[in-house]
């Protein structure tokens, strides 16, 4: 019988706040290795823009042109996950680079 992984918004070491980048972000609240998955940013469906539904984890990360992490698909391409790319300080808001869209063209 398969086990189901159990769905959290963020993990615990994880915290949404205010961001210096836009709006809100998702900050660190311990620090982070590396090359770690963190989890599920958006899940396959063609019925939502870009494709995609986005957890609370992809609809607050933030977009840098020097990022921490990255999106990766899984195995089977129906959800984004997200993995460090470097160590991630306590205190340090994630981010990664936006591949979809311009975010400059979202505030016009």
């Amino acid at each position: 019988m398969e086990t189901k992984k159990q769905y959290k918004p963020l993990p615990a070491y994880l915290a949404i706040g205010p961001s210096d980048i836009d709006g809100a972000g998702v900050f660190a609240q311990e620090d982070i290795p590396g090359d770690i998955e963190i989890g599920i940013t958006h899940v396959y469906d063609p019925d939502f823009e870009n494709d995609h539904i986005r957890t609370p984890l992809g609809g607050f990360i933030n977009h840098s042109k020097n990022p921490n992490c990255e999106l990766r698909d899984n195995e089977s391409k129906d959800k984004k996950l997200l993995y460090t790319m470097r160590k991630i300080e306590a205190g340090e808001e994630l981010t990664v680079t936006y591949t979809w869209y311009d975010p400059k063209e979202i505030n016009k």
